[in-house]
């Protein structure tokens, strides 16, 4: 088993950054277009030609640099076979995306051996850069530290639960617990990328965030970055063992804070 330098971590967080960079133009040029939607699981499962063109550039240029890469796109599954796994999630937040709502991002992270090395969170609309290697994280380049509220009474949560299958399946449970997750912090909000949330947290900008039922390509470069940056990420759900990226469930806060309200609500959840 070869291992993996700081040295090998940060040009894999260039390539990806890179080729995240490469697909700001062409998205912003059809943000807030005409776009024809296509559905995955429901109606509220949208998917887009841009996502799918997206993956497709992101592979192509990611192979260019880095051949010997598989990959896990959100759109088109495994492909490949190499030593550097790479996670993709084109467009996280694509709900937002077709919308017209600036909330949404490039996410691309690299795992070598079952461990995430190098991850990017790109918005290109606020042409914001949210990156990690070994050696740290990043945002647009500069040391970046996950900084903010010292107690659960005063911090900002991100969040999307619950969502409608969490209400159609628990009910008024669902929605005690959200009024619970209200009451207990300062503010609440729900801006629909998971990715974009974590990295909120990552930057200090919020200071939590929380997702039950997520997968690796929405959050193995945001949680990434999330701990390189000082703060913490709790997976959960997931088998015993298994990476971070791997479980369904997570709550993401800023370096030192403590939510017991959140932390029962998410125990709860997990089972």
């Amino acid at each position: 088993m070869m291992t993996t330098d700081t040295t090998e971590s940060r040009k894999l967080k260039d390539a990806a950054a890179a080729a995240a960079r490469a697909r700001r133009d062409p998205l912003r040029a059809v943000f807030r277009g005409e776009m024809a939607l296509g559905f995955k699981r429901d109606a509220r499962d949208i998917v887009t030609e841009h996502d799918k063109a997206t993956e497709r550039a992101l592979i192509a240029d990611l192979t260019a640099v880095v051949p010997d890469s598989a990959f896990l796109g959100e759109e088109g599954g495994a492909v490949g076979d190499g030593r550097v796994r790479w996670y993709i999630d084109p467009i996280d937040g694509t709900s937002n995306f077709a919308a017209g709502v600036a909330f949404w991002c490039v996410s691309i992270a690299a795992e070598i051996d079952g461990r995430i090395v190098a991850g990017v969170v790109y918005d290109p609309i606020g042409d914001i850069l949210f990156s990690a290697d070994l050696d740290g994280a990043y945002l647009d380049g500069a040391p970046l530290r996950s900084r903010g509220a010292r107690s659960e009474a005063e911090a900002t949560l991100i969040t999307g639960y619950p969502n409608a299958r969490d209400i159609a399946e628990h009910g008024d449970v669902a929605l005690e617990r959200f009024g619970a997750l209200v009451q207990a912090c300062r503010t609440l909000r729900r801006p629909g990328s998971a990715a974009m949330s974590v990295c909120h947290v990552a930057a200090g900008w919020v200071d939590v965030a929380a997702g039950f039922s997520v997968n690796p390509w929405d959050v193995s470069a945001a949680g990434f970055i999330l701990t390189q940056a000082g703060g913490t990420y709790r997976a959960m759900g997931g088998p015993a063992g298994a990476p971070f990226h791997l479980h369904p469930g997570y709550v993401a806060t800023v370096e030192g804070l403590s939510c017991p309200t959140l932390d029962a609500v998410a125990a709860a959840i997990a089972g």
